[in-house]
């Protein structure tokens, strides 16, 4: 093989023709698209980002618009870098590529300059640098991942400041996108799912695999499609961000699930602006979770699920929901392992359903007659059983107003009654899930 090797670092540009990858797909180009990055991987100063990161200086390893068939992940050195990318092209797993890895590893469990990969990597390996990070300033741009339903598409492990962009990941078994560890992993402007569909795919039913699974802090997913999968998003760490975000990966019918939010007591976690289509939220003990101005299509709904009992500082808000007429609530109660038994600052209120059934923390009703007693029954609207611990009400009459008083909340009904019957208006408003002082 001939190259200018000498060029090729002065200009931090790594052409992978250049080291013999085939772009037509024919050949195995694994070995030749290794070479490249442990080239770049080769810093052009002393320089560093994080303490203990060393600056690539913009190193590329560039695809040059082509098809390459890989047998083995495309990992990184395991000493760790920043400044770096891989970009323009498309990568297609072989029909022997491992089925429990990645085709490619921002990871320090995996060694690009060995050209051979262990099958049993720990993804949780220790990070090159003090600051508990093994990468930073990673970019992995236009780029298509075929896994061959051999495996996973992407794996980042460690690493801060990701940026994964314009990507299309299909025919994964595992995960197209898995974010370990590491901070702000922004992904934005990708498609991703197990079988390329448009919807109303006759193998849904049997769609497996999570299209993105991010297990760390202060991700975010902006203008992203899952398009098939079991799981569309997986959440499992804290303070991330998800907006204009559409799943219709696989219909809750199916026993699919358009995001999970899974770290109970602890999740921090904002839904704004997105597209549940068929499939909707589900979200364990949650602990300040926002889901506001989203859209939920064909009797897609929330479910909050008690794990551990506690539900906080939760704010579900705004949304439209379009059902089919079932009667289906847009809010469930998953209260199979036990009851939510901490309720404090909860909201669900200002949301509109057509063809569903409105569930909210707040309700309103109004009560008329010449009576001396009003009951005001809210059981069909109140998320939660038995539960009201704020109440405001009026008692308006046209005559003489009687001494009147609250009698009774219980069961999701209130009661007012007057000294004596007076024809009267009563207007109730009624709360659940506010905090007490």
């Amino acid at each position: 093989m001939v190259f200018n090797v000498q060029l090729f670092r002065r200009s931090r540009v790594y052409p992978v023709t250049a080291y013999g990858a085939d772009p037509t797909g024919q050949s195995d180009s694994t070995n030749a698209i290794l070479g490249a990055i442990s080239d770049a991987f080769q810093a052009p100063s002393n320089r560093v980002l994080i303490e203990g990161i060393v600056d690539l200086g913009g190193a590329e390893i560039h695809l040059e618009g082509g098809t390459y068939l890989i047998s083995q992940p495309l990992g990184m050195p395991s000493s760790g870098a920043g400044n770096f990318m891989i970009h323009g092209g498309s990568l297609r797993a072989s029909d022997d590529f491992p089925t429990d890895r990645y085709l490619i590893e921002i990871s320090t469990g995996s060694s690009s300059s060995s050209k051979s990969q262990d099958n049993k990597q720990d993804y949780s390996a220790a990070a090159a640098s003090a600051s508990g990070y093994a990468f930073e300033d990673i970019t992995l741009k236009d780029l298509l991942l075929d896994s061959n339903y051999r495996g996973g598409g992407m794996l980042v492990v460690n690493s801060v400041r990701t940026k994964i962009d314009n990507c299309y990941i299909s025919h994964f078994t595992s995960d197209g996108i898995l974010a370990k560890g590491g901070h702000e992993t922004y992904i934005r402007s990708s498609f991703i799912g197990q079988h390329i569909t448009a919807g109303g795919d006759k193998l849904e039913k049997n769609f497996t695999g999570t299209g993105i699974n991010l297990m760390g802090n202060d991700n975010a997913l902006t203008d992203v499609v899952i398009f098939s999968a079991a799981v569309g998003v997986m959440l499992s760490g804290q303070a991330n961000l998800l907006t204009n975000v559409h799943c219709y990966n696989k219909a809750t019918y199916w026993g699919g699930v358009g995001i999970y939010v899974r770290l109970p007591g602890l999740s921090q976690t904002r839904i704004v602006n997105c597209y549940l289509d068929y499939n909707g939220i589900v979200a364990e003990d949650p602990v300040q979770l926002t889901i506001s101005n989203s859209f939920f299509l064909g009797d897609a709904y929330i479910k909050l699920k008690s794990i551990n009992g506690e539900i906080k500082g939760v704010y579900i808000v705004d949304n439209l929901f379009n059902g089919d007429d079932k009667g289906t609530p847009i809010v469930h109660l998953d209260q199979s392992k036990m009851p939510f038994t901490t309720i404090e600052d909860v909201s669900i209120d200002r949301n509109n359903a057509k063809g569903m059934a409105v569930k909210s923390t707040v309700a309103r009703g109004v009560a008329q007659g010449n009576a001396s007693s009003w009951t005001l029954d809210f059981t069909k609207v109140l998320l939660f059983p038995n539960l009201i611990n704020h109440v405001h009400y009026t008692l308006s009459t046209d005559g003489t107003i009687p001494n009147h008083a609250l009698r009774n909340v219980s069961h999701n009904r209130v009661v007012v009654q007057s000294s004596v019957a007076v024809p009267a208006t009563v207007y109730v408003t009624v709360e659940q899930g506010v905090s007490t002082v």
